[in-house]
């Protein structure tokens, strides 16, 4: 060996350095420019369990326990300390519904004078009696200020049926018939797995919401949100600096730029806010307990943020 050689670079792993990608250029990061989307997440149990579930919600994942409305309400009287531009607070799981403090910590969201934006299945946990009478009351005092985002993931009961079990497409669709009646403004969640053009799948979408009186417009992005699928198999490029004068983009395009998420893992004594809402369980995107804490850059140091954020061009906000 010639030992005034130069020496070959030691060989990284994609993802696994913070700060430079595995050919060895700087890593993109997002600063926060403005808190103006504050998620929680009300835990991972759910009444069912997805085929491709990325945070792999289920009747027995507890990983992420229930929040209160108390935790909830002091994170919101933080954002309001901090003078932050929070316009949305959005509900994940999970199932929401299952969260015995779901419409108490909903209506603390409204009562604070945010927009609210619920993720939900639409199955039998918001089904309960307790739980409507909750939505109708909240309907009826903030009107469109509540939105339910069903997740509907095909308008072909085949295919949302493959994800989500069999019977599940006509329970969420009852649901979605009982939200109607009950005046309440509502999205829907797809996905973009079964090969199907986006200009069919709104069309799809649009035949059903016009034969069921629904009125969501599925033409409209923010209203009829179809994700790209995500896997941690996948292998996409690593986001560098670069990156954003190449694709076009800026750091602000991307979620994280404008947006954090409150989780509370089993086992933690209080909850901390991680960047993402698709990164709850990833080390190194949680960024402390506080929202003061949380205001540092994010390094886009996960296969998620390419496949979904950057590359796919999506955002889980209204």
């Amino acid at each position: 060996m010639n030992r005034h050689a130069t020496p070959t670079p030691a060989i990284r792993a994609k993802f696994s350095d913070p700060d430079v990608t595995a050919t060895g250029e700087t890593r993109a990061q997002v600063p926060l420019t403005g808190l103006e989307t504050l998620w929680f997440n009300t835990g991972t149990l759910c009444n069912i369990e997805c085929l491709r579930c990325y945070i792999e919600s289920s009747p027995s994942n507890d990983r992420l326990v229930y929040l209160t409305a108390e935790e909830v309400t002091r994170y919101l009287d933080e954002a309001r300390e901090m003078g932050a531009p929070l316009r949305e607070v959005g509900f994940t799981g999970g199932e929401p519904f299952l969260n015995p403090q779901m419409i108490a910590m909903t209506e603390a969201a409204l009562a604070a004078g945010h927009e609210c934006l619920i993720l939900t299945n639409a199955m039998r946990p918001m089904m309960r009696k307790r739980v409507q009478a909750g939505l109708v009351d909240l309907i009826a005092r903030y009107g469109d200020k509540l939105t339910l985002r069903v997740s509907l993931d095909h308008h072909m009961p085949a295919h949302h049926d493959e994800e989500r079990g069999a019977g599940s497409y006509a329970a969420t669709l009852a649901g979605m018939r009982w939200l109607r009646d009950a005046g309440a403004r509502m999205a829907v969640a797809g996905r973009t797995i079964w090969g199907e053009t986006d200009a069919d799948a709104r069309a799809g979408y649009a035949a059903l919401f016009a034969r069921e009186g629904i009125a969501i417009d599925a033409h409209d992005r923010t209203m009829t949100v179809l994700f790209p699928e995500m896997s941690e198999s996948a292998e996409p490029p690593e986001i560098t600096s670069a990156c954003w004068g190449i694709l076009g983009k800026s750091p602000e395009s991307v979620m994280c730029s404008n947006a954090r998420m409150v989780v509370k893992r089993k086992g933690a004594e209080r909850p901390s806010v991680a960047a993402c809402t698709l990164l709850p369980y990833a080390e190194g995107f949680d960024l402390g307990e506080t929202l003061t804490q949380a205001s540092r850059p994010v390094k886009l140091n996960h296969r998620f943020c390419a496949t979904f954020c950057v590359l796919g061009g999506a955002s889980c906000s209204g």
